[in-house]
């Protein structure tokens, strides 16, 4: 398939650069759908994700991250906010997890593709609202709150994601 701009995809008859003409909505000619073994081994090649070991990495991580600040810093408040800005990824993760996973809603739903991507949509909005939550609360629930701390424990439990990925996209090249 050849990709032209978007100018030229407008008109009718527009060519390519090797003066090939284009067509809107072209498929590939050596396409061919995959029969249902070939499906089932594509299926069986790709690593299994585990929500539930993502958040418990951020959760080690968010511990970790806040022993070493206080440590490093010789300061109680600034370990318990770095630990409280992993937390307030930590916890509404986990409550997310829970809910597309494990729930009566989630199982109830899982048949319908439309309403499970509703589902999710429903317990991504609660997660939101959770994460915003816990921040807006951190003055009043962790004394001499560390904003700096805060912010790192938060970075450092998001990027876990990350981190994941990478791991689960190296484990799935080394096969």
């Amino acid at each position: 398939m050849t990709t032209m701009p978007r100018a030229q995809k407008a008109r009718p008859g527009a060519k390519d650069s090797e003066g090939r003409e284009w067509e809107d909505g072209s498929q590939e000619e050596d396409f061919k759908p995959l029969t249902r073994e070939q499906a089932r081994q594509w299926r069986a090649r790709q690593p299994a994700v585990s929500l539930w070991r993502l958040v418990g990495l951020q959760l080690l991580v968010g511990l970790a991250a806040g022993a070493v600040a206080g440590l490093l810093t010789q300061s109680a408040p600034v370990g318990w906010s770095v630990l409280y800005g992993a937390a307030s990824v930590v916890v509404p993760s986990a409550l997310m997890v829970y809910g597309i996973t494990s729930s009566a809603i989630a199982r109830l739903l899982s048949g319908f593709a439309q309403a499970a991507f509703a589902g999710f949509l429903l317990w991504e909005g609660v997660k939101i609202l959770l994460a915003v939550g816990m921040l807006w609360s951190a003055p009043m629930v962790v004394p001499d709150l560390s904003w700096v701390g805060l912010l790192i424990g938060l970075v450092l439990a998001l990027k876990v994601y990350w981190f994941g990925l990478w791991v689960q996209t190296g484990r799935s090249n080394d096969k």
